[in-house]
């Protein structure tokens, strides 16, 4: 059968990869091996007494509060002078089975959230102007290594782990784009619960019942083992549900380990495997008017989704001496995700016939080490972080007819030779930081950084080039074969700085570089409501921190941040209309200008009874308040059309608050959510005949969640979209669209939690 012309050059690289990360690997385990023993030899010399300086420990946790920060340093990274949030789970009362994210985040500023599903399936957000299309502008890794398809080719997250087995959400912005690599958005990990414990076993079971069928399982046992050496986490999830509109049926399995092996007393091991797949179908988009007369009517019945997500992670960790530790993390992806349906606009009806199948494949590996050094300058303790990281993706991408039936056959007609396209995308990346936290005094700190980036990208196959005449009819096509690739090397730059005036109270500000590379998977996807520009060219710029934050004891947290970010080329969306036949709006991804986003972020939570009553620590109730005023212009331009125009997926106004009460064993919290007017496209198109571009009318939302635990049981409850709200979130160009996509309305959910 006809194949994809395969370079050896790939298989080559591919290859010296995998032996150089082998050998890599086999070498640091000889070196820590010999390291070790030698450190368990008798001294030879009696150690002379020394006077320790005096240390202050402190920390960031406030009983009660679902909102902190990172420290300065934790685990093998820095933080110090960046804007950072973490989301304790385990602090706030929200639907979890669902991975609600609105209710999750809702201590976050700045995001912009995508509901395209009721059940969590999938996760979207964005910050500060960034789109929330599958969370790709943000650096999404698990336990802090990576978990999209792949981070340079398609930087985006089909999988989202469950809510309910994580212990945190750290968020860290832009200057992430030093540690962790380019990303505007920064990064953003979900931290699972750790193996370990002061018990070899615990069972904690989660069954949840709620509207439209829906039914979610979870189930996880943990413990450590031979006294404390081995501890276990693992857990497996069952989901599934017939969705708020028709033709939204969904089923879902998800399963996790990890193992934490103390090897020596220097030597930590960590074996981690996550599996999930889920198959969905697609109830497709609605036009303007079909939304306001009925938002749950559904136009596809043929639309399906789904995905396979494999990963894997072998981590090390050494303690070279007590100021000095070094880690080795290799992981890998193995996944795949089929579309399958009819792409045309939502007003055009769907006849019958053969479908489209989108097929694409994810398999990539990669290394990231890291050494954390703590060191004094006279009598100043600082901290320093070198890393280096190879990476190296191969996606492949398919596109052809499938079946003219109604069922999930994700299966090509013609798998010999694909109708529309058929391309791989290796990548290779080979990435260097340091940053480092010097102490100039007691109260301030500077932590400057650099990142050394290369990337290399490279497209392969064919795609077909079709002709139509002005009646709509096929008049010729051609079969287009090209050989792309791009190698560029850069480097970025960061300052961080830190001044504590007392306990409790900092000012901080940072300025760090980003870079985001153009990939080429989505340049070969044919769909009649998207082009992509094949010239389109890399993004450049810097985000801009300056912020307050302030904590007194557990009664009250504040963050308050001023920022900046500034693109150059910037990718978006404009609305066109000039091409035949039919000349139907679809939307244009390209470089569109130059463009600057800033804005305030402010969140502060008040616990009033801890306040009033210091002395009663049964009884928490506490008010947060979380917005952002955001102002996101194009600039630099010579297109009148959008000089000065509103960025696109940037609300001005967000305001998310919420009430919260806890009395012993009871919780209960109430969570109001307004997103203001905003806009899908850089022309700001109000309303098109497709409904792919068009404006995203204002809304608010409220949450009501409780929750009571007697002993080894829980009993959840609540309701989502309270008032049972008519709004949206997204206009799709594709899957699973195109058109827009309601956000689900009133549903209620029970649950029962067993701990043993």
């Amino acid at each position: 059968m006809p194949q994809l012309i395969r370079h050896s050059k790939f298989r080559v690289r591919y290859s010296i990869f995998k032996n150089f990360n082998i050998r890599c690997s086999g070498i640091f385990l000889l070196t820590l091996l010999f390291q070790n023993i030698h450190a368990q030899q008798p001294p030879t010399d009696t150690l002379a007494p020394q006077q320790l300086r005096e240390v202050t420990v402190t920390s960031n946790e406030a009983p009660g509060m679902g909102l902190t920060r990172l420290r300065a340093v934790e685990g093998m990274a820095i933080y110090e002078g960046k804007k950072s949030e973490v989301v304790r789970l385990d602090a706030i009362t929200a639907n979890l089975a669902t991975n609600n994210a609105r209710q999750v985040f809702a201590r976050v500023a700045g995001l912009n959230i995508w509901e395209s599903d009721g059940a969590g399936l999938q996760l979207g957000i964005g910050g500060r102007g960034l789109s929330p299309n599958r969370t790709s502008n943000f650096n999404t890794r698990q336990n802090g290594y990576d978990m999209s398809a792949d981070a340079l080719g398609y930087p985006e997250s089909y999988y989202t782990p469950p809510m309910e087995a994580l212990s945190r959400i750290e968020v860290v912005r832009g200057a992430a784009s030093l540690q962790y690599g380019t990303q505007f958005g920064g990064m953003l990990n979900f931290v699972m619960r750790q193996p370990g414990g002061d018990r070899p076993f615990q069972y904690v079971g989660r069954q949840t019942a709620g509207s439209f069928g829906f039914i979610n399982s979870f189930n996880s046992i943990g413990g450590n083992l031979h006294h404390g050496k081995v501890g276990y986490y693992a857990f497996f999830q069952r989901k599934q549900g017939n969705g708020w509109r028709p033709n939204s049926q969904f089923e879902l399995n998800n399963g996790y380990i990890d193992l934490h092996i103390q090897a020596t007393e220097r030597l930590m091991i960590d074996l981690e495997y996550t599996g999930m797949g889920y198959e969905a179908q697609q109830p497709g988009g609605l036009t303007d008017t079909q939304f306001e007369e009925d938002a749950r009517r559904s136009f596809r019945a043929r639309n399906w989704f789904q995905v396979r997500w494999n990963m894997g992670l072998i981590g090390l960790e050494y303690r070279i001496t007590d100021r000095t530790r070094v880690s080795s993390r290799t992981f890998g992806l193995y996944a795949g995700r089929d579309a399958l349906g009819n792409l045309s606009p939502v007003n055009n009806i769907d006849f019958g016939g053969n479908r489209d199948l989108i097929s694409g494949t994810f398999k990539n590996i990669g290394n990231e080490t890291r050494l954390l050094h703590r060191y004094a300058i006279g009598e100043r303790e600082n901290t320093l972080v070198v890393g280096a990281r190879i990476y190296s993706g191969h996606s492949t991408a398919r596109q052809g007819e499938a079946s003219a039936g109604n069922d999930p056959d994700f299966t090509f007609l013609h798998p010999d030779n694909v109708e529309r396209s058929d391309f791989i995308f290796p990548n290779y990346n080979y990435a260097a930081f340091a940053e480092n936290i010097f102490w100039l005094s007691p109260k301030f700190t500077l932590t400057p950084g650099v990142r050394f980036e290369n990337i290399q990208t490279f497209a392969e196959g064919y795609y077909q080039q079709r002709v139509y005449d002005f009646a709509g009819n096929l008049i010729a096509e051609n079969r287009e074969t090209e050989n792309l690739s791009r190698k560029r090397s850069f480097m970025l730059f960061g300052l961080g700085a830190s001044f504590k005036p007392r306990p409790g109270v900092e000012f901080y500000g940072n300025f760090s570089q980003n870079y985001r590379a153009i990939n080429f998977t989505d340049l070969r996807i044919e769909n009649p409501n998207g082009r992509v520009d094949p010239n389109i060219r890399d993004e450049r710029g810097y985000t801009a921190d300056l912020g307050f934050r302030s904590r007194i004891g557990d009664w009250f947290y504040a963050d308050i941040t001023a920022f900046y970010l500034a693109y150059r080329d910037r990718i978006g969306l404009l609305l066109r209309s000039d091409e035949p036949p039919l000349y139907n709006d679809y939307r244009l991804r390209t470089n569109i200008a130059d463009a600057r986003n800033l804005g305030i972020e402010a969140f502060a939570e008040l616990n009033f009874w801890r306040l009033l009553l210091p002395r009663d620590s049964s009884t928490r109730v506490s008010l947060f308040v979380n917005t952002s005023f955001i102002d996101a212009r194009y600039v630099h331009t010579d297109d009148p059309g959008i000089r000065n125009r509103r960025v696109e997926f940037v609300a001005p106004v967000t305001l998310r608050t919420g009430l919260s009460f806890a009395r012993g064993p009871l919780r209960a919290n109430i969570n109001w959510a307004f997103t203001a007017e905003h806009f899908t496209d850089a022309t700001n198109a109000r309303r098109t005949a497709s409904a792919v571009n068009g404006v995203i009318p204002a809304y608010t939302v409220a949450d009501l969640s409780c929750a009571y635990r007697w002993r080894f049981l829980s009993f959840e409850t609540g309701c989502n979209n309270l008032f049972d709200q008519r709004y949206f979130t997204r206009r799709a160009e594709a899957y699973p669209g195109p058109g827009i996509i309601p956000a689900d309305g009133r549903s209620f959910y029970v649950t029962l939690e067993l701990r043993l």
